[in-house]
């Protein structure tokens, strides 16, 4: 019984393992999202099987730009990546955002909302001393087809 049970898992396992090693990719180039003149040695967002992982984008750094100008311009460069693979901002399953000031929080929550229609991604929200070229925001995130 315990040869038969074992014999069965294999035969299911095997055809998972055989298409995981043959999953296309699929590369978005990298928009330079980052600091004028950025030519990024990175794709902006790579699909493989049916998840596309988006790449970090930023607000650009924009000089006086407001937490809220600076969180439509990121989330904008997020859609534009995410868009590029097929996918749409609904797809996104699990988002990272970087922020150089915690104290743009509730600003960046309210533009950040209005950039989905269903159930939000998971997400994490960490502050850092600072980001390239002098971005208030970088974005990264993990999509899914559906």
């Amino acid at each position: 019984m315990k040869r038969q049970l074992l014999c069965a898992t294999l035969a299911t396992l095997l055809p998972l393992t055989a298409h995981g090693a043959q999953t296309e990719r699929h590369f978005v180039p990298g928009a330079g999202n980052g600091p004028a003149g950025a030519n990024p040695p990175f794709s902006a967002a790579v699909t493989a099987g049916n998840t596309v992982y988006v790449a970090g984008t930023t607000d650009g750094g924009v000089a006086g730009a407001t937490a809220t100008v600076a969180a439509q311009r990121v989330l904008d460069n997020v859609r534009h990546n995410v868009e590029a693979a097929g996918l749409s901002m609904d797809d996104l399953v699990w988002v990272q955002v970087f922020s150089s000031n915690l104290a743009d929080y509730a600003e960046f929550n309210a533009v950040y909302r209005t950039y989905f229609k269903g159930p939000m991604p998971a997400r994490a929200y960490l502050g850092v001393d600072h980001l390239l070229g002098g971005a208030k925001f970088e974005v990264m995130g993990i999509a899914v087809k559906r």
